[in-house]
């Protein structure tokens, strides 16, 4: 198997020669990691401001907010990831601020990005529940796009597998701390390749499907902020299983859990709590 290829045997897909990046002019290399993950922003966006714009509400406000929660996005999603994976960083700390390689974790985009969001709309004095909503609704297509960028790092993938989906990757072209001893256990001496989990497929497609959900539903929703609110329990519900295949596991100090599941856990019950009382604030409502 050649360093550059990718299969999913059981779909009888062979992929030859894919990149990790490309070259400008000869001199210039650009990530393909970081071109994917700016087209699910962009795209977020788009979304965003369709949603704003077909409820008649000015997207003009949605494009000043994306700028700054964007940006604060992508911090929140490095600090989370570099706290959570110090071990990798406390020899080299610059290193942390090199995000080529990848390194984001997308629960810390998250909760950088509505934070900002809200802070946006207090500011502004726009109601946060309805700008929620909107990035809610866009947020899970501009993930299913996204992590895409995980296929050409070949990096957010599980333990050994033979399922349909399954992955093959050149061992040469993982991280060494992302091959655990299942999967080196299922490697034999004649075998340069691993066979996994495709865990960034899995999250793509439950994110596309709940992009989907939302879109459908959200001309029918019971309060504002109820998108907002979905939105965190089903990805959080995906996540938690999904996170559970995964061998590169942020793991909480202490409890020696993924912390990503902690918070897909706090997120879904939160989440559930208020669409409960808000459900039931209006049903009193039209008494």
């Amino acid at each position: 198997m050649g360093v550059n290829d990718i299969s999913f045997p059981n779909l009888n897909i062979y992929l030859s020669n894919v990149p990790k990046s490309f070259t400008v002019f000869g001199s210039f290399t650009i990530a393909l990691y970081g071109v994917i993950i700016g087209c699910g922003m962009l795209l977020c966006v788009l979304t965003a401001a369709y949603d704003r714009k077909s409820r008649g509400l000015n997207p003009d406000e949605l494009w000043d907010c994306a700028l700054y929660g964007l940006i604060m996005g992508v911090i929140g999603a490095r600090i989370y990831y570099v706290i959570f994976a110090w071990d990798i960083y406390k020899d080299d700390p610059l290193s942390a601020f090199n995000i080529r390689n990848g390194g984001l974790a997308i629960y810390g985009g998250v909760i950088a990005g509505f934070l900002t969001v809200f802070v946006f709309c207090r500011v502004k004095k726009l109601s946060f529940p309805e700008m929620a909503d909107s990035v809610a609704l866009a947020f899970p297509l501009g993930q299913a796009i996204g992590r895409w960028g995980n296929f050409f790092n070949r990096e957010a993938f599980g333990g050994w597998s033979e399922n349909l989906l399954s992955m093959r990757l050149p061992l040469a072209a993982v991280r060494a701390s992302d091959v655990n001893p299942d999967i080196m256990s299922h490697v034999t001496e004649s075998m340069d390749y691993i066979q996994v989990h495709p865990t960034f497929l899995y999250e793509s497609l439950w994110n596309t499907v709940l992009f989907i959900g939302l879109f459908f539903y959200r001309k029918h929703k019971a309060f504002p902020g109820e998108i907002f609110m979905l939105y965190l329990f089903f990805y959080g519900l995906g996540r938690f299983f999904i996170e559970a295949l995964r061998t590169d596991q942020l793991i909480m100090p202490g409890v020696n859990f993924p912390v990503s599941r902690i918070v897909a856990l706090l997120c879904m019950t939160a989440s559930a709590v208020i669409c409960i009382i808000m459900r039931k604030r209006g049903r009193k409502g039209t008494e």
